[in-house]
């Protein structure tokens, strides 16, 4: 957990609630009702910006909205296939994990969301539900990025900028659905959690407020977002389940996962 989430707000719009500015550079992906991992997604950071040189200016930050594939591909890494099962990061263990600890330390984004999905095992098999803001609004899932470089490429050939998805304990109603969730970073902690100049976020890495989880909805949705290859508004349509919510017992790890961090090294 989290695997698959939807977003199809614009860049204008993120652009808006993220008091941001636009640094997608045209690159920024249509709606997606059914995201994948190794998919485009926008993100936010706050970065110094550069001068010419290349020199950050320490007086400055700058919010930016930015793409990046889903799936961190540590620095470090041989090549970028790890990114596939490093969608999920526990908050837990980023600050040990050779993968997410410099990001942790350094390099923080936002990944706004209309939502996302996961699986309860019922007697009659997985039930999908779309976890969403009851008032429709935007919900940010707390994420670290990084930057990977070919060595055999050209040298003025663009890195790849990859992203992951922290997760942590579900809390209140959420457990009736799953023991994981994605780290859901309420407004007031954006600006903590996106300070380039901080490496200390330990106390932001707990499971987020109840009051907080409390305001989602919790949707029975269609087998059809089962299948990747679906996308469409219709996945986020209510359906009715086929077992009551309160009558069956929590699940543990669905399809995709990653309560065993993929990030063993």
């Amino acid at each position: 957990m989290c695997g698959r989430y939807a977003a199809t707000k614009n860049p204008a719009k993120l652009i808006e609630e993220f008091d941001a500015v636009d640094a997608t550079e045209g690159q920024a992906p249509g709606p997606n009702h059914n995201v994948a991992p190794t998919k485009p997604v926008m993100t936010v950071v706050q970065r110094h910006p550069r001068d010419d040189d290349g020199e950050p200016d320490p007086e400055q930050t700058v919010r930016s909205l930015r793409v990046m594939r889903w799936g961190l591909v540590p620095f470090w890494a041989k090549d970028p296939s790890s990114g596939s099962r490093m969608i999920n990061v526990r908050a837990e263990s980023a600050a040990s994990k050779p993968a997410f600890r410099a990001a942790l330390a350094k390099r923080r984004c936002l990944i706004p969301a209309d939502g996302w999905y996961e699986w309860r095992r019922d007697p009659e098999g997985k039930q999908p539900f779309f976890m969403t803001g009851s008032d429709g609004a935007i919900v940010a899932f707390a994420g670290l990025w990084e930057t990977w470089r070919d060595k055999n490429a050209e040298e003025d050939a663009p890195p790849l900028v990859t992203c992951s998805v922290i997760t942590t304990d579900a809390v209140g109603q959420l457990t009736e659905i799953h023991n994981r969730m994605p780290l859901l970073m309420p407004q007031d902690a954006w600006a903590s959690w996106l300070d380039p100049d901080s490496s200390d976020v330990g106390h932001l890495l707990a499971p987020p407020p109840l009051e907080l989880v409390d305001r989602l909805e919790l949707r029975p949705v269609s087998s059809a977002v089962n299948n990747v290859r679906n996308n469409g508004p219709e996945l986020l349509e209510r359906v009715t389940p086929s077992v009551d919510l309160a009558a069956t017992e929590q699940d543990t790890p669905t399809l995709f996962d990653a309560g065993a961090d993929p990030a063993k090294r």
